[in-house]
């Protein structure tokens, strides 16, 4: 398996980039990586009120595994954060359980 980076994103986040809904991700750093990562969702849930408005609870989607991956393919700095460009979601037929622990933000899954 070629090395490649997994971004660390929490549900329903992750969800929303597989489905190509989610084109920036906001980070509190600029990122100078680009290309395809897989996106990793993360064991810790973000908000229930976006869980609410996708009509998922927490628990409904999975979590602790590589679920895809996405072209990074730009950053920018805003006022207070940083944005992520991602474009390009491809799902996986499986989900990977990554063989290294993941970081907040970038690791190497295998």
């Amino acid at each position: 398996m070629e090395r490649q980076l997994a971004l660390s994103v929490r549900q329903p986040y992750a969800e929303l980039i597989m489905r190509g809904k989610k084109k920036i991700d906001y980070r509190s750093k600029p990122t100078k990586i680009r290309g395809r990562v897989y996106i990793y969702a993360s064991m810790t849930p973000g908000d229930s009120v976006d869980f609410g408005r996708m009509k998922f609870k927490p628990g409904d989607l999975p979590t602790g595994v590589l679920i895809g991956t996405v072209e990074v393919v730009g950053s920018r700095e805003g006022d207070d954060c940083c944005e992520w460009l991602l474009a390009n979601p491809k799902r996986l037929d499986e989900s990977l359980r990554p063989e290294k622990h993941p970081q907040p933000a970038w690791f190497y899954p295998f």
